[in-house]
């Protein structure tokens, strides 16, 4: 029987040949990671999503909400509708209605918007392009109000998180969550009542004629949230560096650490990995997951034809780049 010392030394150098495999698979992956991939990719077209005819875009909210601030920067030109919910925005765009929604995907402070992951899940939309936009609310009140005066704010619920610490400090007012920022902006202008604030932008509280009783209340200056354009039609462009996808694993022993290890054996850099829940499979999970690549390039596709073989569901969420 072999002795203790004598299987280490095995383990050892088995280590060794492995670590000098994976050396060489990687200077053979950055050799191939820039060869352009012929074949179209899960029905994937090469197609700038500015290039085709834009007639109308939606976004969620009213006028006033951070959607529409970048609906704006993004489609300057272009007809902007507003409707309720995400998943509207989204039905619009699946019906024809118009050409891309905007919606917001996760915050830097406040973390994922849950319920638009859940829809990229179950609707046939994928995203085309992001854009980051410097979150910094405000407390808004009616003319001639004064902090002193406040007992309830309304917010959209992202915000009020991404305000928690300020909140905190004024622990005798009520937090009441709506629809979006701009849509209690609106509410307080409509009900005219001295003791209600809503936390909202800059831009809401000069449409909505109210006062900034309070500004920069999120606190972190850093605040940023992400939003992302959606669309019926699976383009990439040229300059797509980012991925995203949505993985089901099997059940079993290791399969994420397997999984993820495909990715750093290709040369890919993983950027986010975030789990959500599958209902029905109880304390079971989904992976969301983005990397750095394009569709045209061979590690890339490469990657996507192992992962179809080895996970019980796939899912290209797109291939875009940041909008600046």
């Amino acid at each position: 029987m072999q002795g203790l010392e004598e299987i280490k030394a095995k383990l050892d150098e088995t280590d060794e040949k492995i670590i000098e495999l994976i050396d060489k698979k990687r200077e053979l992956i950055k050799l191939i990671s820039k060869v352009k991939y012929k074949e179209s990719t899960a029905e994937f077209v090469c197609k700038e999503y500015m290039d085709f005819d834009i007639k109308r875009v939606v976004y969620q909210g009213v006028e006033g909400a951070y959607s529409h601030i970048v609906t704006k920067k993004l489609f300057p030109n272009v007809d902007a509708e507003n409707v309720n919910t995400f998943e509207d925005a989204i039905n619009e765009v699946l019906n024809g209605n118009a050409k891309y929604c905007i919606i917001p995907i996760e915050n830097s402070s406040a973390g994922i918007v849950s319920d638009v992951y859940d829809l990229l899940l179950k609707k046939d939309v994928v995203i085309v392009a992001e854009y980051d936009l410097h979150i910094s609310h405000c407390l808004l009140g009616i003319r001639g109000a004064k902090l002193g005066d406040i007992k309830t704010v309304y917010s959209h619920p992202q915000a009020l998180m991404q305000c928690g610490a300020y909140l905190k400090e004024h622990p005798c007012w009520s937090q009441i969550s709506l629809l979006n920022t701009a849509l209690s902006a609106k509410k307080v202008r409509d009900d005219k009542d001295i003791s209600q604030a809503a936390i909202a932008s800059k831009l809401s509280g000069d449409l909505y004629d109210l006062d900034i009783l309070d500004e920069g209340i999120n606190r972190n200056a850093n605040n940023t949230t992400r939003f992302v354009v959606l669309s019926k039609e699976k383009i990439f462009s040229k300059k797509s560096n980012k991925l995203s996808l949505i993985l089901e694993l099997p059940h079993e022993k290791g399969m994420l650490y397997n999984i993820l290890g495909i990715f750093v054996l290709n040369g890919l850099n993983l950027v986010k990995v975030e789990s959500r829940p599958i209902p029905e499979k109880t304390f079971e999970y989904r992976f969301f997951i983005d990397i750095e690549g394009n569709l045209s390039l061979y590690n890339v596709s490469n990657v996507l034809e192992i992962l179809k073989k080895e996970v019980t569901f796939l899912k290209i969420l797109g291939n875009y780049c940041s909008v600046k």
